[in-house]
Order: structure tokens, then C-alpha cells, then sequence
């Protein structure tokens, strides 16, 4: 997919300005140019008549017409000289004087400037027109509408043609800025794109200015947690490998063990053992299970309110045979109401592997209880049996790593850790233990943490 660069986006809506701006200039510029002209035009007919008024004389001399070429070199004409026509009338409008190619105009004419068709066929002539104070004379100064439009636009392309060198000269600067003032961002580019996923270092912030700077603090803080959830994950991988070599490796030998025996106590007791490790590698099969989908859940489902009372009732209602059957005592102590946002099946598998963890690893006549604690936003399943001497190296959340019961709570912290929880193990020693979730606030629960 050929993609544009961000270079020719910037220099096209750049550009694409300039060139707005440019264009009205250049248009504002064209009609102030031929006002000029038009004015400029007037003014010469309005002080030609002024000349004339002062001027005793009243005759022009005959037949005679100067050639603007034949003037010598400091008289030569410009561009913008222009052949003006004059007419004199006497106060009963009588021509006293006539010179130029402008025909006579009726001695009716309005005083000041008009624009008149004079001639055979018509054409149009820009004139103007005076009484002396005494109104003895009156006279009319004409030029060609059509020579002062020739002017007017001479005077406007003249005032045009700088904008229209201008625009290439200043795109090409501003092409040549944007490429230099990028060059910052496609350094970044290159070292980003020079990145090892798998062994990165940290980014090196070559930028002066914060905004890349930012960026690159955002990328090296991405890449620190992403191989941080990288190392969790592939120790984990490693944990579980280890949990399912041994209940394999023992389900192999006691299945050939199977083969060389009779019916007989032994056999029993093999059979016993063989079904004892199928349900351990089961137990860590599930857990690893449960790890995929709260991880799916993490980027694929969308949090939503739980009530963890009801949640909580219903899996102290689904253990209840099984604690009855096993001699120990299942309760739910919940102090009000109690309400979450979060994935509600993860919620009920982190809190039935507690469950189910406290039931299989305390003896029987151990009392269980679900604790529940809106205010203190806090759940919680104790037990009041007595630990045993030594017990397994704690995890870094206070939580032992035992067979069964360590990766199961290694499911409900990455649980926990989804909802932007915190899990830890209270140890009472006189009264058992207690582990704990403790939920964020409601305003910063309400989205799902990353």
C-alpha cells in the first residue's frame, strides 16, 4: 500500500493555504491596480483642464501632431503616456478650439467627469468638463476609455507579476523547511523501526523538543511493560511445565505399572495414585486455561457492573454439597451492598479457585467463610486452620507457590491485577489465613486497567 508521507501531507495543506491567500491577494491586488489607473487617469484629465482655463490663448495650432518616437532621449515618452483631446466653447457654446481624435461632444454636457460614445461607429471616451470662474469658457479634456483600460491593466499586471514569481520560490522554501524541521521525526522513525521486540533496549531521546521527548518516554514505558508481561508470561509457561511434568511423568509409570499387576490391594492403590495425578494435571490444565481467558478477556471484553453479593451467593450455594460432604463449614458474611465494574466470569472463577482452594487444603471441621465488605471495598475467604509448621516461600504478593494451590492463586492475581485490584495473603497464625482482594475506588474502577 503506497502510503503518503507525512512531508507531502503537511506540504499540501501548507500549500493548499498559501495558495488561498496568495490567489486573493493577487486578485485584491488586480482591481486595486486598475483603480489606480482609473484614477490616476482622471487626475490628468481634471489637471489638463486646469492648465487650460489659466491659458489666455484659445487656438491650437493646426495640422500639427508631435510623434512620441521622434522626441529626443530625455523627452522620450514612458508606457503610460496617454493622447488626450481637448475642446474650448465660449460661454454661448460656440467651439473656439478642437485638437485631438475626439469628436466634438454636445455643448449640453454635465460639468465634472463622464464617460461618453462619441463617433461613427460609437466608441466610448472618459472626458471631463469646467467653466472658467467668469463662465465665459468651458472646457472638456477627453482620452479613450479603451487607452485607459490598456493602462489600468499594464499598472495591475505589473502589481500581479511579483506574487506570481513569489509562489514557486516560496513553495520550494517551505518544501525545504518542513524536510528539515521533520527530520527530528524521521530519526524517531528509524529508531523505532530499528527496534528488537525481543531484545530492545530503551530508545534514545536524540530530540530537543518535548513533544518527541514525550514520545519516546511512551514508547520505552510500552516497551518495559511489554517485556515485563513477557517475562511473567513466559515464567509462567515455565511454572506450569514444571506443575505438569511431574503428574504426567507419574501418570506414565503408574499406567505401566498397571500393566504387571493382579487384582489386589496393590493394583487399588496404583489405581488410586494414577487417579490422584490425572486430577492433578487436570487442576493445572484448568488453571492454565483460566489464565488464557482472563488474559482474552483483558483486550476482548468489555467491563460491566457486578454485584459480588449475588456473585458470591451463588458460589457458596454451588460449594455448599461439596463442604457438607467434606465436614467443613461454608458461610457468607457480607456487610451491605457491593458492586464492581468488571468481567463477571472471571470474578466467579477467581473467587470459586479460593473457595475451592480453602475446602481442599484445610482439614475437616475447618470453618470457611466468604467475606464480603462494601465500605472497605474488600473480599476475602478465611479459614480458621492452624498452619503447619513450614510452609511454601511466598510469591511476591504474599501468596505460597504450592502444587494446586499456588497456580491457582497465581490465576486469581492476574484476575485480580485485570480489574486493577491487589490480592495478598493476611496471615493469622493463631486463626488461619485469610486471602484477600481489594478493589480501587469506584471512580478509577470503572475502567478496566491495562
Amino acid at each position: 500500500m503506497n502510503q503518503s508521507t507525512l512531508t507531502r501531507h503537511l506540504l499540501a495543506w501548507t500549500l493548499g493555504a498559501l495558495v488561498l491567500v496568495w490567489g486573493a491577494f493577487i486578485i485584491l491586488g488586480y482591481r486595486a491596480g486598475q483603480e489606480e489607473a482609473d484614477e490616476q487617469t482622471d487626475g490628468h484629465l481634471a489637471s489638463v483642464a486646469a492648465l487650460l482655463l489659466s491659458y489666455g490663448g484659445a487656438n491650437f495650432t493646426p495640422g500639427v501632431a508631435v510623434d512620441p518616437s521622434a522626441l529626443s532621449p530625455e523627452l522620450k515618452a514612458h508606457d503610460y503616456q496617454q493622447s488626450m483631446s481637448v475642446v474650448v466653447w465660449d460661454g454661448a457654446g460656440q467651439v473656439l478650439a478642437h485638437k485631438g481624435a475626439a469628436p466634438v461632444p454636445a455643448f449640453e454636457s454635465q460639468e465634472g467627469f463622464a464617460t461618453l460614445a462619441l463617433g461613427e461607429p460609437a466608441a466610448a471616451w472618459r472626458v471631463f468638463s469646467r467653466w472658467d470662474p467668469a463662465r465665459s469658457r468651458k472646457v472638456m479634456v477627453m482620452v479613450s476609455v479603451r487607452e485607459r483600460d490598456d493602462l489600468a491593466e499594464d499598472i495591475a499586471d505589473q502589481i500581479a507579476q511579483p506574487g506570481l514569481w513569489l509562489l514557486p520560490v516560496v513553495a520550494l522554501a517551505l518544501g525545504l523547511a518542513i524536510r528539515h524541521g521533520l527530520q527530528p521525526l524521521y530519526q524517531l522513525s528509524r529508531d523505532v523501526d530499528a527496534l528488537d521486540i525481543q531484545h530492545a533496549s530503551p530508545l534514545p531521546d536524540r530530540s530537543r523538543h518535548r513533544e518527541l521527548g514525550a514520545t519516546v518516554v511512551a514508547i520505552n514505558t510500552l516497551m518495559t511493560r511489554y517485556r515485563a508481561a513477557l517475562d511473567r508470561e513466559r515464567d509462567l509457561a515455565n511454572e506450569f511445565a514444571h506443575e505438569l511434568r511431574t503428574p504426567l511423568a507419574a501418570v506414565a509409570l503408574h499406567a505401566r505399572a498397571l500393566q504387571g499387576l493382579q487384582d489386589g490391594p496393590e493394583r487399588e492403590r496404583t489405581l488410586a495414585r494414577l487417579e490422584q495425578d490425572v486430577a492433578r494435571a487436570g487442576h493445572v490444565l484448568t488453571d492454565l486455561l483460566a489464565l488464557a481467558r482472563a488474559s482474552r478477556a483483558q483486550w476482548d471484553e468489555a467491563a460491566q457492573p457486578v454485584d459480588l453479593v449475588e456473585l458470591a451467593r451463588g458460589v457458596v450455594a454451588d460449594f455448599a454439597p461439596h463442604a457438607h460432604g467434606t465436614g467443613h463449614e461454608l458461610a457468607l458474611v457480607a456487610s451491605g451492598p457491593f458492586s464492581v465494574a468488571g468481567h463477571p466470569l472471571l470474578l466467579q472463577l477467581a473467587l470459586r479457585n479460593l473457595v475451592e482452594n480453602a475446602l481442599s487444603h484445610t482439614p475437616s471441621g475447618t470453618h470457611v467463610e466468604v467475606q464480603l465488605d462494601g465500605g472497605a471495598r474488600r473480599l476475602q475467604v478465611c479459614d480458621d486452620a492452624v498452619p503447619a509448621a513450614t510452609t511454601p516461600a511466598p510469591s511476591r504478593t504474599g501468596v505460597p507457590h504450592s502444587l494446586g494451590l499456588g497456580l491457582g492463586h497465581r490465576v486469581v492475581e492476574k484476575i485480580a491485577a485485570l480489574h486493577g485490584a491487589r490480592f495478598v495473603l493476611v496471615a493469622q497464625p493463631e486463626s488461619g489465613n485469610c486471602y484477600r482482594i481489594t478493589f480501587p475506588a469506584p471512580a478509577s474502577a470503572s475502567a478496566t486497567p491495562a
